[in-house]
């Protein structure tokens, strides 16, 4: 199914919408303000912080500058209620009753957190089972919790879907392509439907999509929640990862072998293995109520003011973070300052271009590092009506590769978007190419996917890796290099040599697709069949005046 929907993509026809010329996007704005957000001065934008009143004071003035309007109700600001999380006084976590006691150490062997809001988190001998994938789907007959009780025990669980592995696309997950269900935010959710006590995720680099490096530094600082009535007191008392070899060490103590245990879960109808061993941890909170912020501006529509266009960035990264050679300030100069430099160039374009016939919203959004907590707040509590918001597009993370043949679309072949997108590329002369690492869930790692949930269509892309110069060869060892030695990492910092001309390539292709939609009178819509689809009809047939 997934191949004909690919197949279709790079075959979409034009959109019956007016064809937007490619306009000038300013590269000297597109260094500035990512040099600007990424610098140490902004302490690396985490939410809370005092980057945070820099970045926001520094946004609504680009876009103030760039001719946009306060986009909430004559406020430039959205608050997000926010609650920040630091684990302090961390035990090792240690699992007893086995052949011999395992113990984990903090940092190098494991990260341990929690979203419950409370002074203090104590896991006591508390009952050890691997559960597989730790999944529970009802429409693929899967269910790796069936027959078993976890309440008040400690789950095991693996990383990605059972497929992974799989070449292709074929498979009850959707083979090679990782679907929510192997996402870390899904395990952890999972396991708290279930009464879990704590969940604890087998890391493997090649499933995670990423190394230990990244699980240690992007879970051993604050960490923020949502703030709710209940101090999500109905999560699990603890969460987290640990190292491959410490998990084999565990299973063995246990007189369990890992790699065939681990074998035995790709397959339908696993069954649940209690290790026998009770496992220990605790850790205290320190706790801090906060009000977030995004930044909201907008482009007034000059005929139909009341249907909208989203276009969103997040502004935040992870502040202060394991340090690196003595550097602890994870700027996020990629990751994402020049997303929100994308931003502010495509308001002053638009602005530019004058009013289109629909308005255009543009999104700074927060918290997206701590689990989208910025656009999910948006999703639940929309500034314009998510019924009359026509579609729109995500930036995240654009890479400094210099030119490309192509883009990499993220979750090909769901919606109307594809076809806006092959007509943008067309005109550039690129082409669309699918992703390489289908494996890691790329569409469900970003801001795009809250608005997905509540049926908005969202166009998502990264930088292509067939170079003009170089080709594959060079973008693939340019994209390695970022993940190994940059991605959520200090020295993910501003570079004055960077080529930004592939940057200014794909900032005009977001141009283009917006300002498609905003000149057009069209709905995109999911394509039948597709998870959001329901979501979107029913919402649009709600909606008042809802053009049909």
């Amino acid at each position: 199914m997934r191949r004909l929907l690919l197949a279709a993509l790079l075959a979409a026809p034009a959109m019956a919408a007016a064809q937007t010329a490619a306009p000038p996007i300013s590269v000297d704005t597109l260094k500035a303000v990512t040099k600007t957000l990424s610098s140490d001065a902004f302490e690396g934008r985490a939410p809370g912080s005092a980057g945070e009143t820099k970045t926001l004071a520094y946004v609504q003035q680009q876009f103030e500058q760039a001719g946009l309007k306060p986009g909430n109700h004559g406020k430039w600001l959205q608050d997000v209620p926010l609650v920040e999380i630091t684990a302090k006084n961390v035990t090792p976590l240690t699992f007893t009753g086995g052949r011999t006691p395992v113990s984990l150490a903090y940092g190098p062997d494991m990260v341990i957190g929690t979203y419950r809001v409370t002074p203090h988190i104590d896991v006591k001998d508390s009952d050890v089972v691997f559960a597989g994938y730790g999944i529970v789907a009802p429409e693929k007959g899967w269910n790796d919790y069936a027959g078993l009780d976890v309440k008040g025990k400690t789950v095991i669980v693996l990383i990605n879907d059972p497929d992974w592995q799989t070449q292709g696309l074929a498979g009850d997950f959707g083979g090679r392509a990782m679907t929510y269900y192997g996402r870390w935010t899904y395990k952890y959710e999972e396991a708290a439907r279930q009464g879990a006590a704590a969940v604890i995720i087998v890391h493997q680099t090649e499933p995670a999509a990423y190394g230990w490096n990244v699980v240690q530094s992007s879970n051993t600082g604050a960490a923020h929640v949502a703030d709710a009535a209940n101090g999500h007191m109905d999560d699990t008392a603890a969460h987290g990862w640990m190292q491959l070899d410490k998990a084999r060490a565990l299973f063995a103590s246990a007189g369990k072998d890992f790699d065939s245990l681990a074998a035995a879960a790709k397959v339908k109808g696993f069954k649940a293995v209690p290790l026998g061993v009770k496992a220990s941890v605790s850790f205290d909170n320190a706790i801090t109520r906060q009000v977030s912020h995004n930044v909201v501006g907008i482009l007034p529509g000059r005929e139909a003011p009341d249907e909208y266009v989203l276009l969103s960035a997040h502004w935040d990264h992870l502040g202060r973070c394991t340090p690196v050679n003595g550097d602890d300030i994870c700027n996020g100069a990629v990751d994402n300052a020049d997303g929100v430099a994308a931003l502010v160039a495509l308001a002053q374009a638009n602005a530019k271009a004058g009013a289109a016939r629909r308005s255009m919203v543009f999104v700074a959004l927060t918290a997206e590092e701590s689990g989208l907590l910025g656009s999910a707040y948006y999703g639940a509590n929309p500034i314009y009506p998510l019924a009359k918001t026509v579609g729109g597009a995500n930036m995240d993370a654009l890479a400094m590769y210099g030119p490309s043949k192509d883009v990499i679309v993220i979750g090909p072949g769901k919606s109307d978007l594809d076809g806006y997108l092959t007509a943008a590329l067309k005109r550039q002369g690129r082409h669309a190419t699918p992703e390489p690492t289908p494996e890691k869930g790329f569409y469900y790692r970003s801001d795009h996917f809250s608005l997905a949930k509540h049926g908005v269509p969202m166009v998502y892309f990264e930088t292509g890796q067939d170079l003009v110069t170089g080709g594959l060869a060079a973008g693939q060892a340019a994209a390695k290099d970022y993940e190994e030695h940059r991605y959520h990492a200090p020295s993910d910092e501003y570079d004055p040599k960077w080529d930004w001309r592939g940057v200014q390539q794909d900032v005009q292709l977001y141009y283009m697709i917006a300002r498609d939609l905003a000149d057009g009178r069209a709905w995109p819509n999911w394509v039948a069949g597709d998870e959001f689809r329901a979501i979107r009809d029913k919402s649009r047939a709600n909606a008042t005046g809802a053009a049909r």
